[in-house]
């Protein structure tokens, strides 16, 4: 057993005086007046010893004192100097330490406070990661974009999470930048960033959603486009149009029978040219919605029933799904129904024979999805962009004029192939 400091003092003292005391007695027991002397010596040096050593424990017990303190984070303690020189200058540091150490939890804890404030205000979403990397916390911004999923995130990897955001940062380094598109309409900026905890390195997360920006400078600028091609081409076109109406009635001779059709086809040339520029300041005109409550069943079937022809003529079904009860709803009916009608033609056309096409409706959300030709990666996050097309003699107006209809009734909406190789337009309603 290894004894301490401590109990080898006092053994050695122990043993040093007991040695005293036998040569005493052995050496001067005959001269008892000197016995008697060195014995009452030998007294006095025990507690002297005893003194001695207490002064030597007095600074330890100090340290003692001081190191259970500052493992409680008690840093209010503080000791009282004694008298004694060494065991004050001792008191003296600890308490000069103890000072600064209270002031630098006081400001540490001033800046977590100041922080946590700043990181709740903060209206970018911000996720904090742990020192595996692993999803630890969300500030309130982050939240409410995750909404019931943040719980359920949280101790999962970014490529765990299988969130289309999330799974898409999951590789973006530190230091790094990176525009993220989900669902062809939604754009975020997102930082990855560090700090150091406790000395180790942690990474978080900062999310800010552009979309609003984005959507609002896009439309500027192609809203100005638009009105000046609309107000050039159109004053051309109906000039034109005029002199050539005038000049095949004039020409009403069978020997320019010719002439006529040829006048005829640019006419008509015209007039589709006229449409085409209508369709797109349809985009710039839009009006603000007029929404009523509607009863959703009814506005869905009566569309599907619409559009029923055409998709047989392609040999595609549409199949509904509707809820039991009635779900009402506040829609501009016109606008909704434009919306619908053009995501049915893009499904029906993007379906062979045998393919079909299911309406699912809910409380929440609205979801007409097919089976046919899935949606690339790289096409999926251009769809909504204005005068983007697939098709050969597309305008690229039809998603444009249906996103603005949709953000403008205040409904999220996605439009992506899901795993099982279905695409799916969603939408999804306010409260």
């Amino acid at each position: 057993m290894r004894l301490s400091t401590k109990a080898k003092y006092i053994l050695y003292i122990l043993v040093l005086h007991i040695v005293l005391v036998f040569l005493v007695y052995k050496i001067l027991y005959q001269d008892k007046l000197l016995f008697i002397g060195f014995e009452v010596f030998l007294l006095l040096s025990a507690i002297v010893s005893i003194q001695i050593y207490q002064n030597f424990m007095q600074p330890i017990q100090f340290v003692k004192s001081g190191i259970e303190a500052i493992k409680d984070k008690d840093f209010s303690i503080k000791f009282v100097p004694t008298g004694k020189g060494e065991v004050d200058t001792l008191i003296e540091v600890y308490n000069l330490m103890i000072d600064q150490l209270r002031e630098e939890r006081t400001r540490l804890h001033e800046q977590h406070f100041f922080l946590e404030k700043l990181i709740a205000a903060s209206p970018i979403s911000i996720i904090i990661l742990d020192f595996d990397e692993k999803i630890d916390s969300f500030n309130v911004k982050a939240k409410e974009y995750f909404k019931n999923e943040a719980e359920g995130l949280k101790g999962l990897l970014l490529e765990e999470t299988n969130h289309p955001l999330l799974v898409e940062l999951a590789h973006i380094q530190d230091g790094e930048s990176k525009i993220v598109k989900t669902n062809g309409v939604v754009t975020f900026k997102v930082q990855r960033s560090h700090f150091m905890d406790q000395g180790f390195r942690r990474s978080f997360l900062m999310i800010e959603e552009l979309t609003n920006e984005i959507l609002e400078s896009e439309k500027n600028a192609y809203g100005k486009v638009i009105r000046m091609m609309a107000h050039e081409v159109n004053n051309t076109l109906g000039a034109t149009d005029s002199i050539l109406q005038t000049t095949t009635n004039i020409l009403s001779d069978d020997s320019y029978i010719e002439l006529r059709e040829a006048l005829t086809i640019a006419s008509e040339r015209n007039r589709r040219l006229t449409k085409f520029m209508r369709n797109f300041a349809d985009v710039v005109r839009l009006p603000a919605p007029a929404p009523v409550p509607t009863d959703l069943n009814k506005f869905v079937k009566d569309v599907a029933i619409f559009m029923e022809p055409a998709a047989a003529h392609r040999g595609v079904s549409i199949h509904t799904s509707l809820p039991a009860n009635v779900i009402f709803k506040k829609i501009d009916v016109g606008q909704m129904e434009h919306v619908l009608v053009n995501v049915l033609k893009n499904a029906i056309e993007a379906c062979k024979p045998g393919n079909e096409i299911r309406i699912e409706v809910s409380a929440n959300n609205l979801t007409i999805k097919n089976n046919g030709s899935p949606i690339e990666a790289e096409v999926g996050a251009q769809l909504f962009n204005p005068f983007f097309s697939t098709k050969h003699d597309g305008q690229g107006i039809g998603l444009t004029l249906a996103r603005e209809i949709l953000i403008n009734h205040g409904f999220t909406f996605s439009l992506q192939t899901n795993p099982d190789g279905w695409t799916a337009f969603r939408i999804e309603f306010e409260g």
